[in-house]
């Protein structure tokens, strides 16, 4: 009589996973791969972003460089316009003289190029947002264009010529106020970002009621530490005379009064609703 074949118990018919070793190549799932290469082509996605944007402002430094000189006599007029009689800016380097109307245009071309370069930033994040963010951001970044463009008229056509004027009105007799190019250009581009950031107050504003983060009451309490806050960064951020601090205290206070009235028309969007949209 043959023997029946003896079979081990169900728990001893696998083999531990310690002495089983590592699973074939072939079943193990290419996370780490699939992970890596979603990196490589973010990386690339990235490159290609960044490529363009440059490309744009290129061109446009191209087509504008040869009235470079132009732009930097449009830029001084203000300075130029509050000089004593036979007062005249001085280049105290000896490239300065081509280095700062290049740098002038470098930024006329960045600024009349960055709506491609806004372009191509939101072409980047936009696939990784949500809907109601994307309703969201490109209005705000709309308006934050038009109010930065905004801060910058208000510091070229209101806050240099009162605080040119100022100075030259307390410039002690027998002193001959001549400033150098480059340290005017400096000066212009602080002023320039200060007075732009601050007119992205409303904006911010309207962002943090809009997201849930902060309530509209909340804002109305800190009233009186904003401000505070806005002389604080106006001495900052401005050359030291009351008039620049004054000058860029004050739009900011009433620009955030503005971002609290628009924001009162502003519902918040709940964690509920944003999952709902998304």
């Amino acid at each position: 009589m043959p023997l029946s074949r003896f079979k081990l118990p169900k728990i001893f018919s696998k083999r531990s996973p310690e002495l089983a070793g590592p699973p074939p190549a072939g079943d193990a799932p290419p996370v780490e791969d699939g992970l890596q290469g979603s990196i490589i082509e973010h990386l690339m996605e990235l490159r290609t972003r960044l490529v363009r944007a440059g490309l744009a402002v290129f061109v446009v430094f191209l087509v504008l460089f040869p009235w470079a000189r132009d732009w930097y006599a449009m830029l001084a007029q203000p300075m130029i316009d509050v000089l004593p009689v036979g007062g005249q800016m001085i280049a105290t380097d000896v490239v300065g003289v081509f280095l700062v109307p290049v740098k002038v245009t470098l930024m006329l071309a960045f600024l009349i190029a960055l709506p491609v370069v806004l372009w191509q930033a939101w072409a980047f994040i936009a696939p990784g947002l949500y809907q109601h963010e994307r309703s969201m951001i490109v209005p705000l970044m709309v308006a934050s264009l038009a109010l930065f463009a905004m801060g910058m008229a208000f510091a070229y056509f209101v806050v240099f010529p009162s605080v040119f004027g100022f100075m030259v009105a307390v410039a002690p007799d027998g002193v001959a106020w001549m400033t150098d190019i480059d340290k005017y250009l400096s000066f212009v581009l602080t002023t320039f970002i200060a007075f732009g950031v601050t007119f992205e107050v409303p904006v911010v504003v309207i962002v943090l009621v809009r997201m849930g983060i902060v309530p509209l009451e909340k804002l109305r309490s800190w009233r009186p530490y904003v401000i505070v806050g806005a002389f604080v960064i106006g001495a900052i951020f401005t050359p030291p005379d009351i008039m620049s601090q004054v000058l860029l205290a004050v739009p900011l206070w009433l620009l955030y009064e503005l971002g609290m009235f628009v924001a009162r028309f502003i519902k918040p969007i709940t964690k509920p609703e944003a999952d709902q949209i998304a």
